[in-house]
């Protein structure tokens, strides 16, 4: 059953096969990502030592849902043989480990590409494949610093908020692989030739800060953090704290979005050109402190909801999945009986589909490496011990 839903997937991306060299952090993103996009997506995981990350029962590691795994040996010469045999079925392969280890394993881009030269080489890294700090350890944190991003995120006064690792490892990472991965797979049809995506966090982050480094050149963006219109410098885009304790928050940068909030919440004194003097925002800020904490959030949203004020409550990501927006869009979807995001983005020739939930390797390998090469080859290779059944894994364990 395991690869039911990957047999019948429908997607922009039905029919190209990809090979996920089992990681953390953004390659299994972008892994879930293709497979959401209807690729067939085969997850090759090391039988000998553990992937890393956050340790957590299997069907909680919900990036790894929508395709199937096996496990490999890959110290065994056959095991890498079997491999380079799934790459000639392949279109594209990810890994996202350091510089020299898909080389060390015999694995490298020189040799999966001798054997498919229309394979895409999807690499992803912190530091990128070169430069002095190519080979050092590192994670989101570190990634985002070296860009100046983290340096921007906080309140004025305060050290740089640490975003969670959203910023570097999915969207500077994850995301800037699968586009290009998917550009390099457009030319690779046209060509006949592939070639290596080297997507680095450090890259992706600075690209994603773009706009930023544009108006810090123009002059209307200080580095000084928290003093900014989008930081939390304005009075006029940030949270609020409700009487209850809880948040909301507000962002009517535009003069008639922010008259209207001003209008609603019975500040119409302020008036919308106090946004425009930077030196009246502090006294602003604290009217509104003071208005806000009057009510509890769910006051607030009766008053503000749907309006032009550019507003919406801080919910927690326990709460937001039954916001009736979001249940309305169907953004949440119940997958093994847990609440998660529902894939995206959405197509209209393509409903979209819940994807299986995170399957345990080698549970059917047959399933799993049927688009990739034929059920006699597979039965030799589980017969010689390269791969194997989940049935053989509970014995040997």
């Amino acid at each position: 059953m395991s690869g039911e839903l990957l047999s019948t997937a429908r997607g922009p991306l039905a029919g190209v096969k990809i090979i996920e060299m089992a990681g953390i952090g953004p390659a299994p993103m972008a892994a879930m990502l293709f497979s959401e996009l209807g690729a067939t997506v085969v997850r090759i995981e090391r039988r000998i030592g553990a992937a890393g990350g956050i340790e957590r029962p299997l069907r909680f590691n919900y990036v790894l849902r929508g395709r199937d795994a096996i496990s490999l040996d890959l110290k065994d010469p056959a095991a890498i043989e079997a491999v380079l045999e799934l790459v000639e079925a392949a279109d594209v392969l990810i890994e996202g480990f350091r510089p020299g280890v898909m080389e060390r394993l015999g694995l490298s881009p020189e040799v999966c590409l001798a054997r498919k030269p229309q394979l895409v080489y999807g690499r992803v890294t912190g530091w990128g494949q070169e430069g002095p700090l190519a080979n050092s350890a590192g994670h989101d944190i570190n990634y985002i610093a070296l860009t100046g991003v983290l340096n921007a995120i906080g309140r004025a006064g305060q050290p740089p908020t640490v975003p969670v690792n959203l910023v570097g490892d999915y969207a500077g990472g994850s995301l800037y692989l699968v586009v290009g991965i998917l550009a390099a797979l457009h030319q690779a049809r046209s060509s006949g030739q592939g070639q290596i995506v080297d997507a680095a966090i450090v890259d992706g982050t600075a690209h994603l800060a773009t706009s930023l480094f544009g108006m810090l050149a123009a002059g209307v963006w200080a580095e000084e953090r928290g003093t900014n219109l989008a930081d939390s410098g304005a009075w006029f885009y940030d949270v609020y704290e409700c009487a209850d304790g809880k948040w909301i928050s507000v962002g009517p940068l535009e003069p008639k979005f922010l008259k209207e909030l001003l209008q609603r919440v019975g500040a119409e004194d302020l008036g919308a050109e106090a946004s425009l003097d930077p030196s009246g925002w502090r006294a602003a800020r604290r009217r509104l402190e003071e208005i806000f904490r009057t009510r509890p959030q769910s006051s607030w949203c009766e008053v503000l909801d749907g309006t032009d004020a550019c507003f919406a409550p801080v919910l927690t990501m326990r709460e937001a999945p039954s916001h009736p927006h979001l249940r309305a869009r169907h953004t949440f979807c119940e997958i093994d009986g847990l609440m998660q995001p529902a894939p995206a983005p959405r197509f209209s020739r393509w409903p979209s589909q819940r994807p299986q939930p995170p399957q345990p390797a080698d549970s059917d390998v047959v399933a799993a490496l049927s688009a990739f090469l034929k059920k006699e080859r597979i039965d030799e290779l589980v017969a010689v011990g390269v791969l194997r059944t989940i049935e053989e894994k509970t014995n040997a364990g």
